[in-house]
């Protein structure tokens, strides 16, 4: 599946929804992606490339990025660089996703303003957990922003309906509010930005005082009107306030109501009571004043006190309304505030966690790789001795006997160390697999005759089915032995002596699965879930009769993972047995076994029997093609793209190419340009499959290299008679058949 600038399509309402850019040039991470996040409900919009992230940056908005630092071209790094370039994307949550990282890469990330720096293999439950955390800050203040709009709106109309002068004044002054409080996340700042809104606009002094467990201790903040007739004075006094003004802002904040002062109260109000006494403010006779608390979704995160000249008759109609809009947008950015804090504190508690947790790990990976090196050392002059003994020693049984037995031990011990050094290597990124085409029958042969011996000792039957076609796969033969080889060894270890083990290998979905079963001791419930962690074991007794340090398997999983693949571990319990299958991708599913570098047959009918490589990306398209041709006597394969096409034919080398055009990772114009420049395919007989019949599509077709081409849907006799008249004689002249509409 062709995973590149898609956006995986949202449900009705998908409006409400945040969108989530993933850059990876891995198709199959972006596919690991896509399951684990698509939980969340949100918009996954997945690329592979820096340009083109870049491109969708250009076209929406995201909540979240999530960045492999590690791709071809433009890295993870340069793309973060340039995003930060950009206005709409300057303060995006970018996530790296790597597979190695050391301090200097970390700090670099970070200084590119990633929020956070994780490693591969990744944990869903982790990973969901991030972006989650951004996707809701994203989502609260995308609905906090529509709320306080909407409520401004109607608001603005209401009023717009009494005096339409007041109206717009309104309306200005709380457009300014709005952005004002949107300036900063400091909750210290939202609190002096607030008080400065209030004077003189609502009021002649006003405090505010942030109230929520969730904010850092803060005082309150009071502002009054400056004598000047300029800004408003601005204080964090320390000075008390007067215990009339403390006592109800709490009620305010207890209540979650608006609390009035009674008119008998505000005469002993001046700017004493404010604790900003002094001839720079001019504070007039108080003759209303109230406490409005700041909600939001239910909880109050503060209260604001306003302090008024105005409504000599006690009302305060006007300033209350005003002052209910303006809590709305204080209350608003008070919880992004909040919202804020709660984040970055999580985001330090996590990223601390996740620094020791790499410190520990890369101290675990030093220590067991210095103990390996260190364990190596000996052990060569121990072989070296115990050789010596066997060759100058007086023949003795019992000596033979001591010396088969040290000699037993060292393999063991040499066993182990090596697999030591194997998964320190996978966790530092130092081992590189050697790819080639290979057929995993030969593996799976050579794994067998590795463990045999071992087999052989403990009196054990090993069964071996594998398929009689070959099963091509492209990756390192002497790992996937390995591979194998330890899931035998393990089956072995942990079964009772005269026990039968199976291996089995067969070819489902487009997958090479081998499965190894035994008749041994069985998983528990408990540990089948990290049975493949490193240095994971069952209960042993104290004999510890099973031996071994717990690393066989994690290894073998690193190296099917390495090569695409998966392992799965199933035991229905103890003394039942169990059974890992290994599952690996297949480079092209074989019909049937193509005898390679020879030329076509000829039935004693004088019928010439082709071996046609039939490539298309429409599965079933393929297979219809390639029945019909079977039907004629031919041998067919099949590919599903470009590069699989290409595999496919170093390996069994086709006379006959059907070529879709229209193909994923190439497409058959530049498979067929390939083609004719390898000499082992520069005269098959290449004929075009495609929907596009115009006559610049014919030429391009030829000028690519085909001998033919096909208008989809192609008629099944013209294209046997077209494949029947070809004697694979080289040049030729090329022509035009078209099938179809």
């Amino acid at each position: 599946m062709n995973l590149t600038g898609t956006a995986i399509p949202a449900p009705v309402g998908s409006a409400d929804r945040a969108n989530i850019l993933v850059v990876d040039d891995l198709p199959e991470k972006l596919l690991v992606f896509q399951t684990v996040l698509e939980d969340l409900g949100q918009n996954l919009v997945l690329v592979r490339s820096g340009e083109e992230a870049l491109r969708e940056l250009l076209q929406r908005e995201f909540a979240v990025i999530l960045l492999d630092v590690n791709m071809p071209g433009m890295d993870g790094f340069e793309t973060a660089a340039l995003i930060r370039q950009h206005r709409r994307s300057a303060h995006t949550p970018i996530i790296f996703i790597t597979s190695y990282a050391d301090e200097m890469q970390t700090a670099r990330g970070y200084s590119l303003g990633a929020v956070d720096y994780m490693l591969s293999p990744l944990v869903p439950e982790i990973l969901r957990s991030k972006v989650g955390v951004f996707v809701s800050l994203y989502l609260m203040q995308r609905e906090v922003q529509l709320q306080a709009d909407a409520r401004a709106a109607m608001m603005a109309a209401d009023a717009a309906r009494r005096v339409a002068e007041e109206s717009d004044r309104r309306s200005a002054y709380l457009a300014h509010a709005s952005r004002a409080l949107s300036v900063s996340l400091e909750i210290d700042v939202a609190a002096a930005q607030l008080a400065e809104l209030l004077v003189p606009a609502v009021a002649a002094a006003a405090v505010v005082l942030p109230s929520d467990p969730d904010f850092p201790p803060c005082k309150a903040v009071v502002a009054a009107r400056a004598r000047s007739g300029g800004r408003p004075i601005v204080s964090r006094t320390d000075a008390p306030l007067d215990a009339l003004l403390v006592a109800t802002l709490g009620n305010a904040i207890e209540h979650g109501a608006f609390i009035a002062l009674a008119p008998g109260m505000l005469g002993a109000l001046d700017a004493g009571s404010l604790g900003i006494g002094g001839s720079a403010v001019s504070l007039p006779p108080i003759r209303w004043a109230g406490a409005m608390p700041l909600i939001f979704g239910g909880r109050v995160l503060g209260a604001v006190l306003v302090l008024s000249g105005d409504d000599p008759e006690g009302q305060g109609g006007a300033e209350k309304t005003l002052l209910e809009e303006l809590a709305v947008r204080a209350a608003a950015a008070f919880e992004n505030a909040r919202l804020y804090g709660v984040l970055q504190r999580e985001i330090a508690e996590r990223k601390a966690a996740q620094e020791e947790l790499q410190q520990a790990d890369q101290r675990k990976d030093e220590f067991l790789a210095m103990m390996s090196h260190e364990l190596r050392n000996p052990l060569a002059p121990i072989h070296t001795a115990v050789e010596v003994i066997r060759r100058v020693a007086a023949p003795n049984p019992k000596v033979s006997w001591a010396l088969d037995i040290a000699n037993r031990q060292l393999q063991q011990m040499t066993r182990l160390i090596e697999e030591l050094l194997d998964v320190t290597r996978i966790s530092q990124g130092k081992i590189t697999l050697k790819r080639e085409s290979m057929d995993l029958n030969k593996v799976i042969a050579q794994s067998v005759e590795t463990i045999q011996p071992a087999i052989k000792s403990r009196h054990q039957t090993l069964s071996v089915a594998i398929p009689e076609r070959p099963a091509w796969l492209h990756g390192d033969a002497a790992r996937l032995t390995q591979v194998i080889a330890n899931l035998l060894h393990n089956a072995s270890k942990y079964s009772p002596e005269g026990t039968h083990i199976f291996l089995r290998s067969t070819i489902e979905d487009r997958e090479v699965v081998v499965t190894v079963s035994d008749q041994g001791i069985g998983i528990d419930d408990e540990l089948l879930p990290r049975i493949f962690d490193l240095f994971a074991q069952g209960k042993r007794g104290l004999d510890r009769a099973q031996g071994g340090l717990g690393v066989g398997l994690t290894l073998a999983r690193r190296l099917t993972e390495m090569h695409g693949g998966r392992i799965e571990a199933t035991s229905f319990g103890k003394d039942k047995g169990s059974e890992f299958r290994v599952r690996l991708p297949c480079i092209t599913l074989v019909r049937q076994e193509a005898k390679a570098a020879q030329p076509p047959e000829v039935t004693s009918e004088g019928q010439v029997v082709h071996r046609v490589l039939v490539v298309d990306d429409n599965h079933d398209a393929a297979h219809a093609i390639a029945t019909v041709l079977e039907i004629d006597g031919h041998t067919v394969l099949t590919a599903s793209d470009g590069e699989e096409a290409l595999e496919a034919v170093s390996v069994h080398r086709p006379t006959v190419v059907l070529l879709d055009i229209g193909l994923p990772l190439l497409d058959g114009y530049e498979v067929a340009r390939r083609l004719r420049r390898m000499r082992e395919t520069e005269n098959v007989l290449l004929i075009a499959l495609t929907g596009y019949g115009q006559k610049e599509d014919r030429q391009t077709a030829f000028d690519a290299g085909f001998n033919h081409h096909f208008v989809k849907p192609a008629d099944a006799t013209a294209l046997l008679n077209c494949i029947r008249a070809w004697r694979h004689s080289p040049g030729g002249d090329s022509a035009d058949a078209q099938a179809g509409a």
